[in-house]
């Protein structure tokens, strides 16, 4: 009985008898974690951003005065929805040169001189212009007369020529006839009645030769008369008319120069008239009114300075993200993105994306080539209409954090390329994906 008692005791303290489980525990395990590192893993790039728009025209857009001035009254509140073409605010002129009340019509006033003084400058150089034709055709008159003159002159010089000739011919017969008479008288066979008569006329004709050469010369110098005041009124007319085409042009000038200040004022007249258009900040598109930068009435705005923000109701929601430039060539239009947006619950298996609750899919539809200050590239992502649709509550500039999915590994894979510090492996979407994404 001792023996058998000892024996129990001896079996109860040092558990001779007894199986383990131990070892098929660590069996199981070790074949489950096997079974593990070959179950399928999805490599990702996870980043953050926020929620914007595709296109620009739908984000926030910034209110600006397109000149200074003191700001009289707004038409709306913070938070007030407006239409396109609604006023937000109006504003008045803080600058001397635009304080006139009358600014406008001084300033039409001024333009309807310049333009009258354009038309006077150019009625003057019409006028000018038609003194001009009337000189050039009395200089035509003078010139035809003075040549019709001249004609008459020379004829008459032609007939004093003819003349003096007749007369040199009488006056040598007359010499020759009173030499021959008075070789008769002094033979004693004519009476010297006869000749004194010859020599009365040989001394008639001898005047007469006088005369007819004095009246040549007359004829000739009245030609050279003619000659030269025909030269002296050509002279005396081309004189008038370049000082007329002188003032034809300086009148031109003017009026050129009218022209331009008139063009000058006029661009000044529509500027002014354009800049009465800005007194009132117009709503360029539909949308609330947000994050006004000045308060009150009275304050003064500088140009171009935005006074608040306009935010369209509705938008083709994207979100922005910045990645690195290490991961930029894995990242390409058309492939896979899920995000987690900032106030909605979500559980992230990010290996796992089927077995996340909460995530919403999305495509990449951009990126760009340009690095951000920050030394990240951006990317966009529009929404993935075939899966899971995206809150209706989500506003613009919403938090996300997002994973980018890649290639499908083995878990093994992963981590021994994590321990390695190997970078994803290199991949492209799928082509009908992005021929689906472009649809």
């Amino acid at each position: 009985m001792t023996n058998q008692v000892s024996s129990n005791s001896f079996k109860k303290i040092y558990n001779i008898d007894r199986t383990y489980k131990l070892s098929r525990l660590l069996g199981i395990t070790m074949v489950i974690l096997l079974i593990i590192l070959f179950l399928p893993w999805t490599q990702n790039i996870r980043t953050t951003g926020k929620v914007t728009t595709l296109r620009q025209e739908q984000r926030a857009q910034q209110l600006n005065t397109t000149i200074s001035g003191r700001i009289v009254k707004w038409y709306v509140r913070e938070g007030d929805m407006v239409e396109a073409g609604d006023t937000i605010a109006h504003i008045a002129e803080v600058k001397e040169d635009y304080l006139d009340p009358q600014l406008l019509e001084r300033t039409q006033e001024q333009l309807n001189a310049k333009n009258r003084s354009v038309e006077l400058y150019q009625g003057k150089s019409e006028a000018q212009q038609k003194q001009y034709e009337n000189l050039s055709a009395s200089l035509t008159l003078k010139s035809e007369q003075l040549i019709n003159k001249r004609k008459q002159q020379t004829l008459k010089v032609q007939s004093d020529e003819a003349t003096l000739r007749a007369v040199q011919n009488d006056l040598q017969i007359a010499r020759k006839q009173y030499d021959r008479q008075k070789e008769l008288y002094d033979k004693g066979l004519v009476s010297l009645t006869q000749l004194e008569q010859r020599s009365v006329a040989l001394q008639n004709l001898e005047a007469r030769r006088i005369s007819a050469e004095n009246n040549l010369n007359n004829s000739k110098q009245e030609l050279d008369i003619i000659d030269l005041e025909q030269q002296s009124i050509r002279q005396d007319y081309m004189e008038k008319m370049n000082k007329t085409q002188g003032e034809i042009l300086q009148a031109l000038s003017q009026a050129a120069t009218g022209q331009g200040e008139a063009s000058k004022l006029q661009n000044q007249y529509a500027s002014y008239r354009s800049r009465s258009s800005f007194y009132y900040i117009i709503a360029p598109q539909a949308g609330q009114v947000v994050q006004a930068r000045r308060n009150g009435v009275g304050e003064i705005v500088k140009e171009g300075e935005s006074i608040a923000q306009i935010v369209p109701p509705k938008a083709d929601m994207a979100v922005e993200l910045f990645i690195r430039p290490l991961d930029v060539p894995l990242v390409a239009p058309g492939q896979k993105v899920r995000f987690v947006f900032d106030g909605f619950p979500a559980i992230v298996f990010s290996g796992w994306p089927q077995a996340s609750y909460g995530t919403f899919g999305g495509i990449v539809t951009t990126v760009e080539n340009n690095l951000s200050p920050e030394g990240y590239y951006r990317i966009l992502v529009r929404e993935d209409t075939t899966i899971k649709k995206w809150p209706e509550s989500l506003k613009l500039g919403t938090g996300t954090q997002a994973i980018a999915l890649l290639k499908d590994v083995p878990i093994w894979y992963e981590i021994w390329r994590n321990i390695n510090g190997f970078p994803s492996d290199f991949y492209t979407p799928n082509t009908n994906e992005k021929k689906e994404s472009k649809k």
